[in-house]
């Protein structure tokens, strides 16, 4: 077998597919994420905290001068930026929970329907067994 025949087996494959749309939907899927938690969550955070801007925050650590935003703060040196990570952790535990709603709801929707009561046995069935056990006897 060829290398591109086994290419091809393995690019077609169900899994591989599987996970290619995976991968693109997660993507996509994050970028919603973070619009609603830049866009939605954290300006309602903000408000509640006194009109914070979580993403500038940061510790100086090379001596800059107090004030500076983020991005001027890092021109002129290495910084602390611990309010960018209180966002994208804020991200990940939205995302996580979304994700852990999604699944719940999927395993709810794939739980299976109990079996079936078995059909009550022909009445043939019945008397044949019954001739069959007194023929044993």
């Amino acid at each position: 077998m060829s290398m591109m025949q086994e290419f091809k087996e393995f690019a077609v494959k169900g899994n591989a597919m599987d996970l290619a749309v995976g991968v693109i939907i997660g993507g996509a899927f994050g970028k919603i994420v973070d619009s609603i938690v830049g866009d939605l969550i954290m300006p309602v955070v903000s408000k509640i905290f006194g009109g914070l801007d979580f993403s500038n925050y940061y510790l100086a650590l090379s001596g800059q001068a107090g004030g500076l935003s983020l991005a001027d703060a890092k021109k002129a040196g290495a910084v602390f930026a611990y309010g960018n990570f209180i966002t994208v952790a804020l991200n990940f535990i939205i995302l996580a929970f979304i994700i852990f709603m999604m699944v719940k709801q999927m395993n709810r929707l794939k739980k299976e329907a109990p079996p079936a009561a078995p059909a009550a046995t022909p009445e043939d069935v019945l008397l044949l067994r019954e001739i069959r056990d007194n023929l044993k006897k």
